[in-house]
């Protein structure tokens, strides 16, 4: 928890006070206004593309610390999970995807507390589906408003 802590401390740092986090936002808003304004798009996405992998290996280093094995598919279910929790949250909300992860933990170790465990996976994603449904932008994401 430590580890996810200072991770998450340290890219929201990135994201709000360091030039390439004002790339970062510039090009998820406009990505050709961006490029206008002078910020390479392309290096952008490579960076970010290229922390995402290095976040992506410290989970698995991580996950082999705790589980002692590692098989290829082992990253498959905790993607979605992690995808999940992002888009309950709202997609480009760093909170959101913080507290829709949180809330993915809850439901599965409420449900399996209550219910058969092996079904903790389906109560998450019925979850989502729900909240979808009612909140399209996800719990803190905003409605995109598109400009004519």
């Amino acid at each position: 928890m430590v580890v996810t802590g200072l991770l998450l401390a340290g890219f929201w740092y990135l994201v709000q006070h360091t030039s390439l986090g004002r790339a970062q936002r510039a090009c998820e808003q406009d990505r050709k206004m961006a490029s206008l304004l002078g910020i390479d798009v392309d290096r952008t996405i490579s960076l970010t593309f290229v922390i995402g992998a290095a976040l992506a290996a410290i989970a698995g280093v991580l996950y082999m610390i705790r589980y002692g094995v590692v098989n290829f598919a082992d990253g498959f279910v905790p993607g979605v999970k992690a995808f999940t929790a992002a888009v309950l949250g709202g997609i480009g909300s760093l909170p959101g995807a913080v507290i829709g992860g949180l809330l993915i933990g809850l439901i599965e170790t409420m449900w399996s507390h209550y219910f058969s465990s092996d079904y903790k996976d389906v109560a998450a994603f019925s979850i989502l589906a729900v909240t979808l449904i009612f909140l399209p932008s996800g719990l803190l994401g905003r409605p995109e408003v598109e400009k004519v």
